[in-house]
């Protein structure tokens, strides 16, 4: 069975059906072919924290309505070390930026609403899905339905499908990758409880490591402490979970936080990732095919919805102006964002953590660099700078 599309997009994740969304908008056809299915692609646990610049898009591409109406403003960042808490004027320093807790499943549930009412395809457990002709000027997807061979003929092919999928592993030869892997992991737990800090993200460096307070609404909080990398889940019970992470807070906030039991709980090892280029030909790369940020600074998502962004815009300037300048320059523009996104992830999870050589010296050089942050107004605006969304 043969069908032809103008973008076909590997991969049913937020990238993949954000960049669906803004291609149908713009009059561009679209296929999205995806090897989970739909309830798998929403039932997976990320991210929450949405820059300005994603909100934005959101409602560019005619799906903010929910987020405006349900998401929670954050207006400023707190940290949390040497036993006490300081506050981070987000909004005051970046002129008015905010960041919006807003649960990615809540997200990507908006998005396949708006595809499904544009009624628009979305192919789900697609098996053996291969790319071809993408170095040409006839890319074909390749895949099984229902036990029967399929083609997608198109113009181009997103490759939205993350870090492990089909996309990056079709163009692995041409790739030159960049990779750092920390020596510990996040202990993350999802709960059905009020946060601790309504309207701001805790982040907290003590000797015992680091731990971080967020939220998905007024009602469910995701809580995360560092743990070592070969941790098990099964080592956490809830109870022994909730007590370590007030030992890694103030006093004040470690009163406040209300416990309840864990509806997920996992372990999460953390990556730098980035591999360039991420055009080849006419297969694009964007999200997690592209690049990984430890998730300190709240980036992945959001670097994925930029991406998307400038894909969107260079599609829609080769159909509607015949000029091919976004597509030529997509993977430059990207990767200038991307690195700056990577150095402050870096950096951030560099001074919250504790490494196996964050000895007494070490950990007094970080709170001493902390000291300087919260006190300084040029610090302070540099790190909410680029924790609100450095601009397109």
């Amino acid at each position: 069975m043969n069908q032809r599309t103008q973008v076909a997009i590997i991969g049913a994740g937020p990238s993949g059906l954000l960049l669906g969304q803004l291609l149908h908008k713009a009059g561009i056809d679209n296929v999205i072919v995806e090897r989970q299915s739909g309830d798998y692609v929403l039932g997976r646990i990320r991210a929450g924290i949405l820059e300005q610049v994603t909100v934005d898009l959101l409602r560019e591409a005619g799906v903010g309505e929910r987020v405006g109406r349900e998401g929670v403003v954050h207006h400023s960042i707190e940290l949390v070390f040497a036993g006490t808490r300081h506050p981070i004027d987000v909004h005051g320093l970046t002129g008015g930026k905010v960041v919006t807790a807003y649960g990615q499943t809540e997200l990507t549930k908006d998005l396949m609403e708006a595809r499904a009412a544009a009624g628009l395809q979305t192919v789900y457990e697609a098996a053996d899905v291969s790319l071809h002709g993408h170095d040409g000027d006839a890319p074909v997807v390749r895949y099984r339905k229902d036990g029967q061979s399929r083609e997608l003929r198109c113009d181009f092919i997103a490759g939205c499908d993350g870090f492990h999928g089909v996309s990056r592993a079709t163009v692995k030869d041409h790739v030159t990758e960049f990779e750092r892997v920390y020596p510990f992991g996040w202990l993350g737990v999802l709960a059905d409880v009020p946060p601790v800090s309504p309207h701001a993200i805790v982040y907290g460096n003590s000797e015992r490591g680091f731990s971080l307070c967020s939220m998905r609404s007024m009602t469910r909080s995701r809580y995360y402490v560092q743990c070592p990398l070969d941790d098990k889940v099964e080592d956490w019970s809830d109870q022994r979970f909730w007590d370590e992470l007030r030992r890694r807070l103030d006093p004040e906030l470690a009163q406040k936080v209300v416990t309840g039991p864990s509806i997920e709980k996992s372990i999460a090892p953390l990556r730098s990732f980035v591999a360039e280029p991420l055009r080849f030909g006419r297969l694009f790369l964007a999200g997690d095919a592209g690049h990984i940020v430890p998730p300190t600074g709240a980036k992945g998502l959001n670097l994925a919805a930029t991406d998307v962004k400038y894909l969107s815009s260079a599609f829609i300037e080769h159909y509607a102006e015949r000029s091919d300048a976004g597509i030529d320059s997509y993977s430059q523009r990207c990767l200038r964002r991307i690195w700056k996104a990577e150095r402050f992830s870096w950096w951030l999870t560099n001074l919250m953590h504790r490494f196996p050589d964050t000895d007494g010296f070490g950990q007094r050089v970080q709170e001493a660099e902390l000291d300087y942050l919260v006190n300084s107004r040029a610090a302070s605006t540099a790190l909410a700078e680029n924790y609100v969304g450095l601009p397109l």
